[in-house]
């Protein structure tokens, strides 16, 4: 091949060889978390009267809705992908985002870009490259789980649609990312656009489904994650919406390459804000460092945080009224347990949910370790009389420290709206509670990362992996009939089931210790080994 796409070929086995195990991993996991939840919510409702009685009450409330997208009909099968529509949709989204960001931007930022470039490779073969792998990686998670849902006896056509809301939105996503990763000129500027349009989608589609008719429903038609949802499976199934998703990818990709053609190597269009010519006292240690680089990303969490949190609480008030219907009780407490109220078992079922991603933001922060390795920062750093032990402490404590905050955040949220929402609300105290009691699970999965960060940077990225892997045994597992003790490695599995149980001391106790034995063991490792 020659031309703007010389050495496509080569890039796309270098691109496979380095993603060989994210991509599998994450797909596998997208896949289980499809099937496995539809299999779990079968097994409550095996009928169609039965999920009838489940999906009365929720269809009536536009809070639920709103969180989790419409309801495409009233059976079994459309109950069991109630919940994974449009949160699998969210997740193949970052899935595409996150590989053409990783094999584009950030590539460039660190200057590998430039090497291969150098070489008989065309402008146009690495964004290429990296759309080949986003797409697949995509189609991959969308069609073994349309197979997997067949596999379970669910209606084919229904199963198709399923695949198709996850693609539309994974696809499109690809697109906006292509075009983003030519605007800005950094991997977190990218990340930040990109990011930044898939948050403004969701909220988008949010406010829409929350209504019924008029101008704020229609704003659902401009967001794909708006499509994703009103592909309705099992209900209308409406396979053409694929058509929007790819109308966005195509446009968002012919923008990207017709940028790349017009701009300098390592170079975005937006202009780069200068910072000031001194700086400040904070800067003067490593902790300061880290802290003011992680600045931006830990206020869009908060955002984030509290914007979820106003909703967890908000959804309170209709979770009183199904307590009389025996159907979504069980199925509740398939996810949350069986201590305490409905609104107990509801929060610590969604307060897990909370605490994957929370630990994914500190996993993230860990990793920028090894990514200032990689792009000299470390180096700078480490010149000066700065020891590696305060430099790698200083990424540990600012990852242990955000997420702290986030789950305090989080929790003084819902336990402020929770009550203002419905009277029978768990206080302020037990939700707070609730929230920081996941905080030991979270630890755990920093101190992996720490210690693969500090061993063998290389294999940092497996850290995502298990946090994956950890989110399906432990939200998962119980729920798909997995061997307990499959089910106990992860983390996740060993949390208390708060507010309305017991605090799970010894569990949190033992994480703790082992979260501080890895990040320890990381230390030590990265004080021995070569940096970059």
């Amino acid at each position: 091949m020659t031309g703007r796409l010389a050495g496509l070929g080569r890039l796309l086995r270098l691109a496979w060889r380095r993603d060989r195990i994210i991509v599998p991993a994450s797909v596998l996991g997208l896949v289980l978390l499809s099937v496995g939840s539809a299999q779990a919510t079968l097994a409550l409702f095996p009928d169609a009267a039965s999920a009838q009685a489940g999906l009365a009450d929720i269809v009536r409330n536009p809070a639920v809705v709103a969180m989790y997208g419409p309801i495409s009909a009233a059976d079994a099968d459309a109950l069991a992908v109630f919940k994974t529509i449009m949160m699998g949709a969210v997740l193949t989204a970052i899935l595409g985002l996150v590989i053409v960001r990783r094999h584009t931007r950030t590539e460039e930022e660190e200057g590998r870009l430039e090497l291969v470039g150098a070489g008989a490779v065309g402008r146009w073969a690495p964004l290429a490259a990296a759309l080949v792998v986003a797409v697949t990686a995509v189609v991959l998670a969308s069609l073994l789980s349309t197979l997997g849902l067949a596999a379970l006896g669910m209606d084919p056509t229904g199963s198709v649609a399923f695949g198709v809301s996850w693609a539309t939105a994974g696809l499109a996503q690809v697109g906006v990312t292509a075009l983003a990763v030519q605007l800005a000129s950094t991997t977190r500027g990218a990340g930040g656009l990109a990011f930044g349009f898939l948050g403004v989608t969701y909220l988008m589609r949010a406010a829409a489904d929350s209504v019924d008719g008029g101008v704020v429903h229609a704003l659902g038609w401009l967001s794909p994650l708006g499509w994703a949802g009103r592909v309705e499976p099992y209900g209308q199934d409406r396979l053409w919406i694929l058509g929007l998703g790819l109308v966005v990818l195509v446009a968002g990709v012919a923008a990207g390459f017709a940028v790349l053609e017009r701009r300098d190597l390592g170079a975005g269009v937006l202009p780069t804000r200068l910072g000031p010519a001194r700086g400040g006292s904070l800067l003067s240690s490593p902790l300061g460092l880290v802290s003011r680089l992680a600045t931006g990303t830990v206020v869009g969490w908060l955002v984030g945080l509290v914007t979820g949190g106003v909703v967890l609480g908000s959804l309170l008030s209709a979770v009183g009224d199904l307590a009389s219907n025996t159907e979504m009780k069980r199925f509740l407490e398939a996810l949350g347990g069986s201590a305490g109220t409905l609104e107990d078992i509801y929060l610590a079922s969604e307060t897990k949910f909370v605490a994957v991603a929370v630990a994914a933001a500190g996993i993230a922060l860990v990793l920028r370790l090894a990514a200032a390795e990689r792009l000299g920062i470390g180096e700078s750093v480490l010149a000066t009389p700065t020891s590696r032990t305060r430099w790698y402490a200083a990424h540990v404590a600012v990852a242990v420290a955000a997420t702290t905050l986030f789950m305090l955040v989080i929790g003084l949220t819902v336990g402020v709206v929770g009550p203002l929402a419905s009277a029978s609300a768990p206080a302020l105290g037990a939700v707070l509670g609730a929230f920081l009691a996941t905080l030991p699970a979270i630890w755990l999965l920093v101190g992996v990362a720490a210690l693969l960060v500090g061993a063998r940077p290389r294999f940092a990225p497996l850290a995502w992996a298990l946090l994956l892997v950890g989110f399906v045994l432990g939200e998962l597992g119980p729920t798909m009939d997995l061997p307990g003790w499959l089910v106990d490695v992860s983390p996740f599995a060993h949390l208390s089931q708060l507010p309305g149980g017991d605090f799970a001391a010894l569990a949190a106790v033992v994480m703790t210790l082992v979260a501080a034995a890895l990040t320890a063991a990381g230390g030590m490792a990265y004080g021995r080994r070569d940096v970059a």
